[in-house]
């Protein structure tokens, strides 16, 4: 086990209308705020006038920025720091899913980052403080109610990328199941995978002598995977969708990463499809996920066989473990294919095959990926190749 420092100072609020508390929740922290969120589902489903209702009850002025899209955009970060700016504004309430979250981290990091905020996703800079950023939680996917972590768009020349900064971590998440009710299939599904992703790059790790946090992922590995498919038979059942809720949260919180080596090689070859072609980043890496595991399964046969003894059932050939391990590689396909009714081709995703240099090549401009194997540009291209 790796030395490790693990902090998480989210305050969870988890239940059946927490959101009507988000007023007094955010009075600790302003009394005037930046209310951030998507394209106006919170309007519908009337979430917009309780939140609303609730910050206003608590005499909490607000100044609203909506508009966030999936694969959130730089030019609207941009214009929430001029905002925030103009208005002396000193706390940011997200409400939606990872985009929304991952906008309002951005704007925050931005406030207190003396450079434009894209520097901080170039590496070209660093962050010691952000503004404090509340949550109330959608759409439970990415994990970014409790996460380091922000990945934003530019669309000058379409670059997706990540920070991770302990500061950016929200100081609450409000997280009602109920809200989750109305979600599509398509978002149900999508969203599994990216947290089942988010276990999956930290269980593939060589670091040796992780038995707990080895553990903890494939029980929250095993909980979504069996609670998913329920999920979208049964979309108003309250205790499957807070096992997913709260496995999203504890997938990508940082726990699962403890004392071990993580590899997030697909995540950043999915941030190059999705930042061309703008898929759900959730629908791209069921497709490029079984991709990479088919391309590096070799480097450690042994813990490829545990997964898929432990996480899937196989039953463990002692005399052939690549067997065992490729059965698990299939029997995650068929689960996004068969259960979660997803793509899991690049072609299925229309996502054509002329720019898979390019994608290699941006993918690995600033060092190769990866740690399980270090993937460089020719790998890069071949698990795309692989994907299609």
């Amino acid at each position: 086990m790796l030395n490790f420092e693990f902090v998480s100072p989210t305050r969870i609020i988890f239940g059946k209308k927490a959101e009507e508390k988000v007023g007094l929740e955010v009075k600790k922290y302003s009394n005037k705020i930046l209310f951030h969120y998507g394209q106006g589902s919170i309007k519908k489903t009337g979430l917009y006038d309780r939140v609303v209702k609730s910050l206003k009850n608590a005499e909490v002025e607000l100044v609203e920025l909506g508009g966030v899209q999936p694969n959130p955009r730089l030019s609207l970060v941009r214009k929430g720091i001029e905002i925030c700016k103009k208005e002396n504004i000193n706390f940011i309430l997200a409400v939606g899913g990872g985009s929304v979250i991952d906008s309002a981290k951005a704007i925050a990091a931005g406030m207190k980052y003396d450079g434009d905020v894209w520097e901080l996703y170039e590496g070209k800079g660093a962050l010691k403080e952000a503004l404090p950023v509340g949550v109330i939680l959608t759409i439970p996917a990415a994990g970014s109610e409790a996460s380091m972590g922000s990945v934003i768009t530019n669309e000058e020349g379409w670059y997706k990328r990540a920070i991770n900064y302990d500061v950016l971590r929200p100081v609450f998440a409000i997280m009602n199941p109920e809200l989750t009710y109305t979600l599509p299939p398509f978002q149900t599904a999508v969203g599994t995978v990216d947290m089942l992703t988010h276990v999956m790059e930290r269980y593939f790790t060589n670091t040796q002598h992780v038995e707990l946090t080895d553990r903890l992922s494939e029980a929250t590995m095993r909980t979504i995977i069996h609670n998913a498919p329920l999920a979208i038979k049964d979309p108003y059942n309250y205790d499957v969708r807070a096992e997913i809720m709260w496995a999203g949260t504890v997938a990508h919180n940082g726990l699962l990463g403890t004392g071990r080596e993580e590899d997030w090689a697909t995540h950043d070859i999915e941030h190059e499809v999705s930042g061309i072609y703008d898929v759900a980043h959730g629908a791209g890496l069921a497709v490029l996920f079984p991709a990479w595991m088919k391309y590096v399964y070799r480097h450690d046969l042994n813990r490829f066989a545990r997964y898929a003894v432990n996480v899937w059932n196989v039953e463990a050939d002692f005399f052939n473990l690549e067997k065992t391990a490729l059965e698990g590689i299939n029997r995650l396909e068929k689960y996004y294919k068969e259960d979660l009714k997803l793509p899991i081709t690049l072609k299925e995703l229309k996502v054509p095959d002329d720019r898979f240099e390019e994608m290699a090549e941006k993918a690995t401009e600033r060092g190769p990926l990866g740690n399980f194997v270090k993937l460089y540009k020719e790998d890069v291209l071949n698990i795309l190749k692989l994907a299609r």
